[in-house]
């Protein structure tokens, strides 16, 4: 037996020996480089290649099987002249005798210079599609027979049974100034990467393997380029489908038409894992910062084989986000308050598929503001907008584009200019009553972004403990708007103002050219010279307001809405004061000229307090019909029938003040009213600009002159009647009467 083993040793070792110097021989004295054209025509037939085999090709057989390729040009059969790969060297050898054992045991895989161009046409063909498929041999005038199914009753040959996979054993890969290029021509898109390294440690499967991969990326549309560079530790099983990169990190920095000219420093690190069996995708230990942004979280996908879905958190640090998206080359819109948007932070669970996205328990601090609730977009290609947020407090002002006075003056510095006029001329006392306002008060500056909202789908629900807008404090603030297919609906607007209250609805349609507004307001016991100074304008007048309106305009400016306001509305101010109007020293004026005296001190003060004003008010493109305004003051009751030109910012009203007399505890003998003058609708005359409020009122003359005829014919009557008594008939003193009553 001992013999008989040695002889088998001498045996092997002799055919291992014969094997060697096989090798050697067929490296030595076999040249591949002599066989180059019998290598080309095996590509074409077996594989659809065309072979551009320039530089040298060298090789070892044993006991490594190696190839090394230089100055090689790779192209589709059917496009000889348009390679879509190039490789300056490729080098690589494989242990032979591990082969047998369907193990690849290989050293240093090394690529130098290796250039992809890929393409696809316009019919959407790729110039790799018919790459690795055999030749097929067209007969003349034949067609390719068709598969024949198995005759009937035959066994259906058995199908192989899946083989094991390879296992791997490299050395190292290395890549070096490679590139890759793709364009499509259906859609003008390309992308580049180029300037490519790529290296890696020992590759094996189960076993940690080191990588670092850099590159530069660029696309046409838009304009981008970035530099990148991720590291990490690659772990696979090709059995169970797990692939993980531990202890990944992906940074760089981007640049291109969507920044502007700036430049983003990104960074992202994690776990990730690929489940292909499970399909599933995990991001654990997710850091990722953009500039001075920084965040935390984790993403987890499932059902990638169908359509994925994604959950995880989210969580980012305060950081100012103005700086970060100037950064970045983005340009806010103007807003009031230059400091706005210094302090964001948010912590969220996130959700969504591929083409919609959920923060939902989210935690949101804005500058002074905190938010709790949710916020998306249901349908990130539409835009579809989706917000449910409670809030503690917001000042919108903040936010909101400056009142830059700017088109406004222009369009009112005219007015302006005969406003001022107006009011160093009128007055208190017998100066001419105000001519009416002629110029136009309000801007032709274009106010809504047509195009985005018509493009807006948008379903918003916001409560908020206190909401600041155009200055007005409002508590409890409740809003429900939608916008969706060019319709902008306010579905509810409500709040507490100064103690009062206040709700709203409107609807807003852009699908058209010129845009329509429809409006419904209720307010309840909101102070009234508060609304007026939120427009920037002088109130006339002080007390707590109750209105109810129902308003329809439309166009895309202040002047056009206001030119083309119709509707109707009703009022009453309660407790209230008619500011810088001394009714009462207009009224003792009067009726000092009607007792032929002269006033011996002023009357009153500055202003006039009523108890109630009301009336209804009936829009006709921009001028208010105001017939029935009652106003209740102490001693007087005021009723007026006249317009408001809102266009102008104008009124015009005939006046009838009800008096009561000078009940003052030193009443003035020229005010003194006769029994005679109560009960009378002593005549005003209010024109002029609406800021001027009562200033504008003066005497009505004429009327007043009325009615000293009135009293005079009432005076010869009692005369009448005192000299005749019963001398004469009833019928004569009534004749005698009616001579002097008012014609």
């Amino acid at each position: 037996m001992k013999a008989f083993g040695k002889i088998l040793g001498i045996v092997l070792l002799a055919l291992l020996l014969l094997i060697v110097a096989g090798g050697f021989i067929l490296t030595h004295f076999f040249d591949p480089n002599d066989y180059k054209d019998e290598i080309r025509q095996l590509a074409r037939d077996k594989a659809n290649l065309e072979l551009d085999l320039r530089g040298d090709i060298g090789w070892s057989l044993f006991p490594w099987l190696g190839l090394q390729l230089h100055e090689t040009g790779v192209a589709s059969a059917q496009t000889p002249d348009k390679p879509f790969a190039d490789v300056q060297m490729l080098g690589l050898s494989v242990r032979v005798l591990p082969l047998l054992r369907k193990e690849v045991q290989m050293s240093d895989i090394r690529v130098d210079g290796l250039t992809l161009t890929l393409r696809r046409d316009k019919n959407g063909t790729g110039n790799w599609e018919n790459i690795g498929k055999p030749a097929q041999p067209a007969a003349a005038g034949t067609a390719a027979p068709a598969t024949q199914p198995a005759p009937s009753g035959q066994p259906t040959p058995p199908t192989s049974e899946p083989r094991d996979p390879l296992k791997l054993d490299i050395d190292s890969l290395t890549m070096r100034n490679s590139r890759i290029d793709y364009s499509d021509e259906q859609s003008g898109k390309q992308y580049t990467v180029e300037g490519i390294d790529l290296s890696t440690g020992k590759i094996r499967e189960g076993s940690s393997i080191p990588l670092k991969l850099s590159a530069y990326l660029g696309t046409n549309q838009p304009v981008t380029r970035a530099r990148t560079e991720l590291t990490g530790n690659l772990r696979f099983d090709r059995a169970l489908k797990r692939y993980q990169l531990e202890d990944a990190k992906l940074s760089g920095e981007a640049s291109g038409d969507q920044l502007h000219g700036k430049t983003a420093t990104f960074s992202a690190q994690g776990q990730l894992l690929l489940d292909q069996a499970a399909q599933i995708a995990e991001w654990d230990g997710l850091k990722v910062s953009v500039n001075q942004l920084r965040a935390l979280g984790e993403l987890k996908a499932r059902e990638l084989d169908k359509q994925p879905k994604f959950e995880g958190g989210l969580s980012v640090a305060q950081f100012n986000l103005r700086e970060f998206l100037e950064g970045i080359g983005q340009t806010l819109p103007a807003m009031a308050d230059g400091s706005t948007l210094g302090k964001v932070e948010l912590s969220t669970r996130l959700s969504g598929t591929a083409n919609s996205i959920q923060l939902g328990d989210l935690k949101l601090k804005l500058d002074d503001s905190s938010f709790t609730g949710s916020l998306g977009l249901a349908d990130i290609a539409k835009q579809a907008i989706r917000v449910q947020l409670n809030g503690d407090r917001l000042n919108l002002d903040r936010y909101l584009p400056a009142r830059t006075a700017k088109a406004q003056e222009a369009a009112s510095a005219t007015r302006k200019a005969e406003v001022d006029a107006t009011i160093t001329s009128a007055t208190q006392g017998n100066t001419p009553l105000p001519p009416s306002p002629t110029q136009q008060a309000w801007s032709d500056a274009p106010l809504l972004p047509m195009a985005r909202l018509r493009a807006l789908d948008l379903d918003v629900a916001l409560k908020l403990g206190q909401l600041t807008l155009n200055k007005l404090p409002i508590e409890n603030a409740n809003l429900k708007l939608r916008g969706q297919n060019g319709v902008i609906d306010l579905q509810d607007m409500r709040g507490e103002l100064y103690d009062g209250r206040f709700n709203a609805k409107a609807n807003l349609d852009v699908r058209q050219d010129v845009p329509l507004l429809s409006a419904q307001k209720h307010v309840a016991n909101v102070p009234a010279e508060r609304i007026v100074e939120a427009w920037g304008e002088k109130p006339p007048l002080t007390g707590l307001l109750d209105m109810d309106s129902n308003i329809t305009t439309q166009g895309n400016s202040q002047r056009a809405w206001i030119d083309n306001l119709n509707g109707t509305a009703s009022f009453v101010v309660n407790r209230g004061v008619l500011l810088n109007a001394n009714l009462e020293q207009q009224l003792c004026q009067g009726i000092a000229t009607l007792n032929r005296k002269a006033l011996t001190a002023p009357h009153g003060g500055k202003d006039t307090p009523f108890r109630e004003l009301k009336g209804n008010l009936t829009f006709r493109n921009g001028v208010a019909s105001n017939p029935d305004l009652k106003v209740a003051i102490p001693g007087l009751t005021v009723n007026a029938d006249g317009d408001l030109d809102l266009r102008v910012l104008g009124m015009d009203y005939r006046v009838g003040v009800v008096i009561e007399g000078d009940k003052s505890d030193m009443p003035d003998p020229a005010c003194q009213v006769n029994e005679r003058y109560v009960g009378i609708a002593w005549p005003l005359l209010c024109r002029g600009p609406l800021e001027l409020g009562a200033k504008a009122c003066r005497l009505d003359q004429e009327g007043l002159g009325k009615i000293a005829a009135q009293l005079a014919g009432q005076r010869l009557n009692k005369k009448i009647e005192e000299k005749l008594g019963d001398k004469v008939s009833p019928e004569l003193k009534d004749a005698l009467k009616g001579l002097f009553k008012k014609q």
